[in-house]
């Protein structure tokens, strides 16, 4: 009984989370303008997201590409930032590890919007011109500790004797950083990757408040003036389909290559 109980609890979890996403891919292949509302299966919607047939299309492709180029810049350079940061963190002992680790994890628990407002001041009292340089520093400074918490617990399971063993054997630090370290390390870095180019992906308060004046639009803040004026743009629930099944897809198959190298 209680095992029924428990899996009907899962599934209604699952059911929750999952099945407002589930309700945009289906109305995804239908033109109404009123999420909702049925007006027979289409593919319109798909094909009118990458042209100019739909109002703000240009502004909305700009959204689209402002978004990908920040998120990779901000989860590549945190990629690097971070793991450095967690081998450094690592090899601290005792309080200053403890310490570090809890001053890490104050971005993760600290609200976006404070974050936001933070940096905005910390901008312009450093004379900052704000836009797509001030987005990406922004994105970087709270994708890094998704980054060192992702590497963090491949260190803790990594042999620590082998980059010294590597060092004995006439290595030198940077050979055996790049042959000996870093493939110990991929999977969380690989991991870090994914989870900062989310996290800039759906970030909306840290943008609104850095990108400044000049017009930078975001998807997060796209949608919102969009949602300001009225109400949604239809060719929205496509792209937001889209989004989802390629992060799916991308979480899927590198699940399957951690459970491949776990069985090797």
């Amino acid at each position: 009984m209680k095992k029924f109980f428990a899996q009907t609890y899962l599934w209604f979890l699952l059911l929750l989370l999952y099945a407002p996403l589930l309700f945009i891919g289906i109305f995804s292949f239908t033109e109404s303008k009123v999420l909702g509302n049925w007006t027979g299966f289409s593919t319109g919607l798909y094909q009118n997201l990458f042209s100019s047939n739909i109002n703000g299309g240009a502004s909305l492709l700009a959204a689209i590409q402002n978004t990908i180029i920040i998120a990779l810049v901000a989860a590549a350079i945190s990629t690097i930032m971070g793991t450095i940061a967690a081998i450094g963190i690592f090899n601290l002992k005792g309080r200053k590890r403890d310490t570090m680790l809890f001053l890490n994890n104050i971005p993760i628990i600290n609200p976006d919007i404070i974050t936001g407002v933070s940096l905005f001041l910390l901008f312009i009292f450093l004379h900052f011109s704000q836009g797509y340089v001030t987005v990406i520093l922004a994105h970087i400074t709270f994708c890094i500790p998704y980054v060192v918490l992702s590497v963090m617990p491949k260190l803790a399971q990594m042999n620590p004797n082998i980059y010294e063993a590597a060092l004995d054997l006439g290595a030198s630090p940077s050979i055996a950083l790049k042959r000996v370290l870093l493939p110990q390390l991929k999977p969380g870095m690989i991991s870090g990757f994914i989870l900062a180019f989310t996290m800039s992906l759906d970030d909306f308060a840290v943008t609104f408040f850095t990108r400044g004046t000049i017009g930078l639009e975001t998807l997060s803040t796209y949608i919102y003036a969009d949602a300001r004026k009225g109400g949604l743009t239809p060719e929205l629930r496509p792209l937001m389909t889209m989004i989802f099944t390629a992060v799916l897809i991308l979480l899927i198959i590198i699940n399957v290559r951690q459970r491949k190298s776990i069985k090797r």
